[in-house]
Protein backbone atom coordinates (compact mmCIF):
# COMPACT_ATOMS: atom_id res chain seq x y z
CA UNK A 1 0.00 0.00 0.00
CA UNK A 2 0.91 3.41 -0.81
CA UNK A 3 1.76 6.10 1.98
CA UNK A 4 -1.00 8.22 1.23
CA UNK A 5 -3.25 5.17 0.82
CA UNK A 6 -2.10 4.39 4.35
CA UNK A 7 -2.81 7.58 5.82
CA UNK A 8 -6.10 8.23 4.12
CA UNK A 9 -7.82 4.55 5.68
CA UNK A 10 -5.82 5.85 8.99
CA UNK A 11 -7.51 9.11 8.66
CA UNK A 12 -11.45 7.53 7.65
CA UNK A 13 -10.82 5.28 10.33
CA UNK A 14 -10.77 7.79 12.98
CA UNK A 15 -13.35 10.03 11.71
CA UNK A 16 -15.46 6.54 11.31
CA UNK A 17 -15.98 6.90 15.20
CA UNK A 18 -16.63 10.50 16.07
CA UNK A 19 -17.02 9.38 20.29
CA UNK A 20 -14.26 7.22 20.30
CA UNK A 21 -11.63 9.97 18.81
CA UNK A 22 -13.08 12.42 20.57
CA UNK A 23 -12.08 10.93 23.99
CA UNK A 24 -8.42 10.24 22.86
CA UNK A 25 -8.03 13.54 21.17
CA UNK A 26 -9.48 15.07 24.94
CA UNK A 27 -6.92 13.16 26.65
CA UNK A 28 -4.00 13.22 24.72
CA UNK A 29 -4.72 17.16 24.77
CA UNK A 30 -4.92 17.27 28.14
CA UNK A 31 -1.97 15.62 28.61
CA UNK A 32 -0.12 17.54 26.16
CA UNK A 33 -1.29 21.03 27.71
CA UNK A 34 -0.46 20.19 30.88
CA UNK A 35 2.70 19.47 29.96
CA UNK A 36 3.21 22.89 28.51
CA UNK A 37 1.49 24.81 31.13
CA UNK A 38 3.61 23.84 34.09
CA UNK A 39 7.17 23.59 32.12
CA UNK A 40 5.66 26.74 31.56
CA UNK A 41 5.59 27.49 34.92
CA UNK A 42 8.35 26.01 36.42
CA UNK A 43 10.80 27.97 33.70
CA UNK A 44 9.47 31.33 34.20
CA UNK A 45 9.78 30.88 37.79
CA UNK A 46 13.30 30.43 36.82
CA UNK A 47 13.52 33.11 35.36
CA UNK A 48 11.74 34.96 37.39
CA UNK A 49 14.43 34.46 40.16
CA UNK A 50 17.28 35.31 38.27
CA UNK A 51 15.86 38.82 36.90
CA UNK A 52 15.24 39.79 40.52
CA UNK A 53 18.83 38.73 41.16
CA UNK A 54 19.86 40.60 38.51
CA UNK A 55 18.35 43.55 39.09
CA UNK A 56 19.83 44.09 42.30
CA UNK A 57 23.08 44.68 39.76
CA UNK A 58 26.02 43.15 38.26
CA UNK A 59 29.54 41.82 40.32
CA UNK A 60 28.00 42.14 43.61
CA UNK A 61 28.99 40.17 46.88
CA UNK A 62 26.65 40.41 49.98
CA UNK A 63 28.65 40.58 53.06
CA UNK A 64 26.49 39.13 56.28
CA UNK A 65 27.15 39.20 59.74
CA UNK A 66 27.43 35.90 61.26
CA UNK A 67 28.75 32.29 59.39
CA UNK A 68 26.75 30.06 57.64
CA UNK A 69 27.81 26.94 59.82
CA UNK A 70 26.28 24.99 62.29
CA UNK A 71 27.91 24.22 65.72
CA UNK A 72 27.16 21.98 68.66
CA UNK A 73 24.82 22.26 71.76
CA UNK A 74 20.93 22.83 71.56
CA UNK A 75 18.81 23.89 68.81
CA UNK A 76 18.61 26.49 66.78
CA UNK A 77 22.33 25.49 66.19
CA UNK A 78 23.38 28.43 64.27
CA UNK A 79 27.28 29.88 64.04
CA UNK A 80 27.09 32.59 66.60
CA UNK A 81 28.20 36.59 65.70
CA UNK A 82 31.34 37.79 68.12
CA UNK A 83 31.26 41.56 66.46
CA UNK A 84 29.04 43.25 64.53
CA UNK A 85 29.64 44.81 61.14
CA UNK A 86 30.55 48.36 61.72
CA UNK A 87 30.74 51.81 59.17
CA UNK A 88 34.52 51.15 59.80
CA UNK A 89 34.82 48.04 58.63
CA UNK A 90 32.95 49.31 55.61
CA UNK A 91 35.57 51.73 55.06
CA UNK A 92 38.33 49.50 55.27
CA UNK A 93 36.66 47.19 51.95
CA UNK A 94 37.07 50.58 50.11
CA UNK A 95 40.95 50.33 49.92
CA UNK A 96 40.96 46.95 47.97
CA UNK A 97 41.70 47.36 44.11
CA UNK A 98 39.13 44.13 43.47
CA UNK A 99 36.51 46.14 44.55
CA UNK A 100 34.69 49.10 42.98
CA UNK A 101 31.58 50.10 45.47
CA UNK A 102 31.10 49.82 49.15
CA UNK A 103 27.47 50.35 49.95
CA UNK A 104 27.06 49.59 54.14
CA UNK A 105 23.44 48.86 54.40
CA UNK A 106 21.36 50.14 57.68
CA UNK A 107 17.33 48.58 57.60
CA UNK A 108 14.20 49.43 59.79
CA UNK A 109 10.88 50.70 59.78
CA UNK A 110 9.96 54.68 61.26
CA UNK A 111 6.85 56.49 60.49
CA UNK A 112 7.49 59.14 57.83
CA UNK A 113 4.93 62.43 58.02
CA UNK A 114 4.54 65.35 55.92
CA UNK A 115 2.01 67.95 56.72
CA UNK A 116 -1.12 65.62 57.76
CA UNK A 117 -0.21 62.32 55.90
CA UNK A 118 1.89 60.06 57.76
CA UNK A 119 2.13 55.98 57.33
CA UNK A 120 4.82 53.14 58.50
CA UNK A 121 7.61 53.54 55.86
CA UNK A 122 11.00 50.83 55.17
CA UNK A 123 13.90 53.28 55.90
CA UNK A 124 17.09 52.81 54.09
CA UNK A 125 20.34 53.60 55.40
CA UNK A 126 23.72 53.84 52.84
CA UNK A 127 26.05 56.33 50.96
CA UNK A 128 25.97 57.63 47.47
CA UNK A 129 27.33 54.49 46.19
CA UNK A 130 24.26 51.99 46.56
CA UNK A 131 23.01 54.09 43.64
CA UNK A 132 26.00 52.39 41.30
CA UNK A 133 25.80 48.72 43.18
CA UNK A 134 21.95 48.86 43.00
CA UNK A 135 21.41 50.12 39.60
CA UNK A 136 19.30 52.71 40.25
CA UNK A 137 17.91 55.78 38.56
CA UNK A 138 16.28 59.32 39.64
CA UNK A 139 12.99 60.40 38.36
CA UNK A 140 13.42 63.98 40.01
CA UNK A 141 16.39 65.46 41.98
CA UNK A 142 19.72 63.78 42.89
CA UNK A 143 20.77 61.02 45.32
CA UNK A 144 22.57 61.01 48.48
CA UNK A 145 25.35 63.14 48.33
CA UNK A 146 29.43 61.97 48.26
CA UNK A 147 31.03 62.46 51.68
CA UNK A 148 31.90 61.54 55.02
CA UNK A 149 29.86 58.00 55.61
CA UNK A 150 29.81 58.23 59.59
CA UNK A 151 28.47 62.16 59.28
CA UNK A 152 24.91 62.05 58.63
CA UNK A 153 22.95 64.63 56.86
CA UNK A 154 19.31 65.72 57.01
CA UNK A 155 17.97 64.53 53.15
CA UNK A 156 16.39 61.77 52.58
CA UNK A 157 15.85 60.51 48.99
CA UNK A 158 12.18 59.19 48.19
CA UNK A 159 10.71 55.85 46.54
CA UNK A 160 8.52 56.71 43.60
CA UNK A 161 5.17 55.35 45.70
CA UNK A 162 6.19 57.16 48.89
CA UNK A 163 6.01 60.15 46.60
CA UNK A 164 2.75 59.74 45.18
CA UNK A 165 1.54 59.47 48.73
CA UNK A 166 2.84 62.19 50.69
CA UNK A 167 3.06 64.81 48.05
CA UNK A 168 0.74 63.52 45.44
CA UNK A 169 1.15 65.72 41.88
CA UNK A 170 3.43 68.55 43.92
CA UNK A 171 7.05 68.16 43.54
CA UNK A 172 8.78 66.94 47.08
CA UNK A 173 12.46 68.47 45.86
CA UNK A 174 13.45 70.97 48.39
CA UNK A 175 10.18 69.87 50.92
CA UNK A 176 11.11 68.73 54.51
CA UNK A 177 8.96 65.23 55.96
CA UNK A 178 9.61 64.36 59.48
CA UNK A 179 10.89 60.08 60.14
CA UNK A 180 10.76 59.59 63.80
CA UNK A 181 11.64 62.30 65.46
CA UNK A 182 13.99 63.60 62.75
CA UNK A 183 13.17 66.31 60.57
CA UNK A 184 14.79 65.38 56.98
CA UNK A 185 15.07 67.59 53.70
CA UNK A 186 13.81 65.58 50.21
CA UNK A 187 16.36 66.09 47.79
CA UNK A 188 15.39 63.12 44.94
CA UNK A 189 12.80 60.76 44.13
CA UNK A 190 13.53 57.69 42.61
CA UNK A 191 12.67 56.54 38.96
CA UNK A 192 9.41 53.30 38.98
CA UNK A 193 11.34 50.19 39.10
CA UNK A 194 9.64 46.76 40.40
CA UNK A 195 10.55 45.03 43.26
CA UNK A 196 13.88 43.12 43.71
CA UNK A 197 14.25 40.26 45.77
CA UNK A 198 10.89 41.16 47.84
CA UNK A 199 11.82 44.83 48.69
CA UNK A 200 9.96 46.78 46.48
CA UNK A 201 12.13 50.50 45.93
CA UNK A 202 9.71 52.67 45.34
CA UNK A 203 8.04 52.15 49.20
CA UNK A 204 11.45 53.09 50.70
CA UNK A 205 13.13 56.19 51.63
CA UNK A 206 16.65 56.64 51.40
CA UNK A 207 18.35 58.38 54.14
CA UNK A 208 22.13 58.54 54.68
CA UNK A 209 24.05 55.28 56.78
CA UNK A 210 24.79 57.51 59.81
CA UNK A 211 21.24 58.88 60.25
CA UNK A 212 19.74 55.91 59.83
CA UNK A 213 22.19 54.56 62.73
CA UNK A 214 21.14 57.72 64.62
CA UNK A 215 17.43 57.49 63.86
CA UNK A 216 17.23 53.70 65.02
CA UNK A 217 19.54 53.81 67.79
CA UNK A 218 22.40 51.31 66.44
CA UNK A 219 25.61 50.88 65.38
CA UNK A 220 25.83 47.77 63.71
CA UNK A 221 25.07 47.71 59.92
CA UNK A 222 21.70 45.08 58.38
CA UNK A 223 24.53 44.14 55.78
CA UNK A 224 27.03 45.65 53.74
CA UNK A 225 26.48 45.67 49.13
CA UNK A 226 30.14 45.49 47.77
CA UNK A 227 30.64 45.69 43.63
CA UNK A 228 33.67 43.81 42.31
CA UNK A 229 35.48 45.77 39.81
CA UNK A 230 34.83 42.83 36.74
CA UNK A 231 33.52 39.10 36.97
CA UNK A 232 36.83 37.87 36.98
CA UNK A 233 37.57 39.73 40.08
CA UNK A 234 34.65 38.79 42.55
CA UNK A 235 36.25 35.31 43.93
CA UNK A 236 39.19 37.74 44.57
CA UNK A 237 37.33 40.59 45.96
CA UNK A 238 35.81 37.66 48.21
CA UNK A 239 39.07 36.16 49.36
CA UNK A 240 39.64 40.42 50.46
CA UNK A 241 37.18 40.87 51.92
CA UNK A 242 37.31 38.12 54.51
CA UNK A 243 40.87 38.64 54.96
CA UNK A 244 39.80 42.45 55.91
CA UNK A 245 37.47 41.33 58.34
CA UNK A 246 38.97 38.60 59.32
CA UNK A 247 42.35 41.14 60.47
CA UNK A 248 39.61 43.48 62.18
CA UNK A 249 37.85 41.38 64.36
CA UNK A 250 40.26 40.00 65.69
CA UNK A 251 41.14 36.52 63.93
CA UNK A 252 37.83 35.80 63.65
CA UNK A 253 36.00 34.33 60.51
CA UNK A 254 32.63 36.20 61.42
CA UNK A 255 31.13 36.99 58.54
CA UNK A 256 29.36 35.06 55.12
CA UNK A 257 30.32 36.52 52.07
CA UNK A 258 27.60 35.47 49.53
CA UNK A 259 28.00 36.16 45.89
CA UNK A 260 25.46 36.73 43.12
CA UNK A 261 26.28 34.01 41.10
CA UNK A 262 26.42 31.38 43.32
CA UNK A 263 23.19 32.60 44.63
CA UNK A 264 21.69 32.28 41.13
CA UNK A 265 23.40 29.11 40.12
CA UNK A 266 21.93 27.42 43.68
CA UNK A 267 18.30 29.27 42.44
CA UNK A 268 19.00 27.71 38.95
CA UNK A 269 19.70 24.16 39.82
CA UNK A 270 16.41 24.16 42.19
CA UNK A 271 14.12 25.67 39.45
CA UNK A 272 15.47 23.14 36.82
CA UNK A 273 14.92 20.18 39.35
CA UNK A 274 11.42 21.67 39.82
CA UNK A 275 10.98 22.45 35.99
CA UNK A 276 11.59 18.92 35.18
CA UNK A 277 9.63 17.53 38.04
CA UNK A 278 6.47 19.33 36.84
CA UNK A 279 6.88 18.08 33.27
CA UNK A 280 7.77 14.91 34.15
CA UNK A 281 3.96 15.01 36.35
CA UNK A 282 2.39 16.08 32.76
CA UNK A 283 4.40 13.10 30.62
CA UNK A 284 2.36 10.71 33.29
CA UNK A 285 -0.95 12.64 32.13
CA UNK A 286 0.31 11.85 28.48
CA UNK A 287 1.06 8.21 29.06
CA UNK A 288 -2.50 7.56 30.84
CA UNK A 289 -3.93 9.85 27.56
CA UNK A 290 -1.57 6.31 25.81
CA UNK A 291 -3.09 3.63 27.57
CA UNK A 292 -6.53 5.37 26.92
CA UNK A 293 -5.79 4.90 23.26
CA UNK A 294 -4.17 1.49 23.43
CA UNK A 295 -7.64 0.44 25.21
CA UNK A 296 -10.12 2.04 23.08
CA UNK A 297 -7.94 1.08 19.69
CA UNK A 298 -8.23 -2.46 21.15
CA UNK A 299 -12.34 -2.76 21.32
CA UNK A 300 -12.09 -0.81 17.92
CA UNK A 301 -10.14 -4.39 16.90
CA UNK A 302 -13.11 -6.24 17.38
CA UNK A 303 -15.54 -3.85 16.10
CA UNK A 304 -13.40 -3.81 12.90
CA UNK A 305 -13.00 -7.73 12.38
CA UNK A 306 -14.66 -7.96 9.46
CA UNK A 307 -12.42 -5.08 7.76
CA UNK A 308 -9.05 -6.52 8.93
CA UNK A 309 -10.75 -10.13 8.21
CA UNK A 310 -11.76 -8.76 4.19
CA UNK A 311 -7.91 -6.67 3.97
CA UNK A 312 -6.56 -10.29 4.64
CA UNK A 313 -8.66 -12.23 2.42
CA UNK A 314 -7.68 -9.68 0.18
CA UNK A 315 -3.68 -10.26 0.45
CA UNK A 316 -2.81 -7.45 2.76
CA UNK A 317 0.23 -8.99 4.91
CA UNK A 318 0.85 -8.73 8.50
CA UNK A 319 3.15 -6.20 8.34
CA UNK A 320 0.59 -3.60 6.46
CA UNK A 321 -1.99 -4.33 9.18
CA UNK A 322 0.14 -3.43 11.46
CA UNK A 323 1.36 -0.12 9.41
CA UNK A 324 -2.62 0.69 9.28
CA UNK A 325 -3.10 0.57 13.13
CA UNK A 326 -0.13 2.03 14.02
CA UNK A 327 -0.83 5.06 11.57
CA UNK A 328 -3.99 5.74 13.15
CA UNK A 329 -3.07 5.89 16.19
CA UNK A 330 0.50 8.41 15.25
CA UNK A 331 -2.52 10.43 13.94
CA UNK A 332 -4.87 10.41 17.00
CA UNK A 333 -1.65 11.08 18.65
CA UNK A 334 -0.61 14.45 16.62
CA UNK A 335 -4.16 15.77 16.25
CA UNK A 336 -4.38 15.31 19.99
CA UNK A 337 -1.01 16.96 20.28
CA UNK A 338 -2.06 20.12 18.68
CA UNK A 339 -4.79 20.64 20.29
CA UNK A 340 -2.86 20.00 23.40
CA UNK A 341 -0.53 22.80 22.20
CA UNK A 342 -3.73 25.40 21.58
CA UNK A 343 -4.95 24.28 25.05
CA UNK A 344 -1.34 25.13 26.93
CA UNK A 345 -1.30 28.24 24.92
CA UNK A 346 -4.85 29.69 26.34
CA UNK A 347 -3.68 28.30 29.67
CA UNK A 348 -0.28 30.30 29.94
CA UNK A 349 -2.13 33.22 28.40
CA UNK A 350 -4.99 33.27 31.15
CA UNK A 351 -1.85 32.63 33.74
CA UNK A 352 -0.24 36.05 32.05
CA UNK A 353 -3.75 37.54 32.68
CA UNK A 354 -4.17 36.68 36.30
CA UNK A 355 -0.79 37.45 37.20
CA UNK A 356 0.65 40.28 35.12
CA UNK A 357 3.72 40.88 36.81
CA UNK A 358 4.69 37.30 36.77
CA UNK A 359 6.95 37.11 33.23
CA UNK A 360 5.37 33.88 31.98
CA UNK A 361 6.97 32.47 29.09
CA UNK A 362 6.35 29.16 26.75
CA UNK A 363 9.98 27.72 26.77
CA UNK A 364 10.13 26.07 22.68
CA UNK A 365 11.62 22.56 24.57
CA UNK A 366 8.46 21.93 26.57
CA UNK A 367 6.25 22.81 22.93
CA UNK A 368 9.22 20.33 21.16
CA UNK A 369 9.08 17.92 23.88
CA UNK A 370 5.55 17.56 24.70
CA UNK A 371 4.60 16.92 20.62
CA UNK A 372 7.18 14.06 20.59
CA UNK A 373 6.34 12.27 23.59
CA UNK A 374 2.79 12.25 22.49
CA UNK A 375 3.88 10.76 19.36
CA UNK A 376 5.93 8.39 20.70
CA UNK A 377 3.43 7.41 23.59
CA UNK A 378 0.91 6.63 20.47
CA UNK A 379 3.20 4.93 18.82
CA UNK A 380 3.95 2.82 21.64
CA UNK A 381 0.38 1.93 23.20
CA UNK A 382 -0.81 1.42 19.75
CA UNK A 383 1.51 -1.43 18.81
CA UNK A 384 -0.60 -4.12 20.94
CA UNK A 385 -3.80 -3.39 19.21
CA UNK A 386 -1.94 -3.50 16.01
CA UNK A 387 -0.99 -6.56 16.31
CA UNK A 388 -3.51 -8.44 17.92
CA UNK A 389 -5.54 -6.86 14.07
CA UNK A 390 -2.70 -8.13 12.32
CA UNK A 391 -2.83 -12.29 14.00
CA UNK A 392 -6.88 -12.12 13.64
CA UNK A 393 -7.79 -15.38 11.47
CA UNK A 394 -9.30 -13.75 8.41
CA UNK A 395 -12.41 -16.57 7.88
CA UNK A 396 -13.13 -15.90 11.71
CA UNK A 397 -13.52 -12.36 10.97
CA UNK A 398 -15.44 -12.03 8.08
CA UNK A 399 -17.79 -14.97 9.55
CA UNK A 400 -18.00 -12.32 12.59
CA UNK A 401 -17.98 -14.70 15.07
Amino acid sequence: MRLADIIRFGFRASTGYTARTFLMLLAMAIGVGSVVVLSSLGESAREYVVNQFSSLGTNLLIVLPGRSETVGGPPPLLGVTPRDLTLTDAEALQRSANIRYVAPISLGAAPVSYGAREREVTILGSTAQLFFVRQLTMGQGRFLPEGDITKGSPVCVLGYNMQKELFGTVSPLGETLRIGDYRFRVIGVLAKKGESVGLDMGDVVIIPVASAQALFNTSTLFRIMVEAVDRDAIFRAKKTILSIIRDRHDGEDDVTVITQDAVLATFDKIFTAMTLTVTGIGAISISVAGILIMNVMLIAVSQRRSEVGLLKAIGAPEGNIITLFLVEAVLLSLVGAVLGLLVGTCGVWVIGLIFPNFPITMPLWSLLAAVAVALVTGLVFGVLPAMRAARLDPVISLSRR
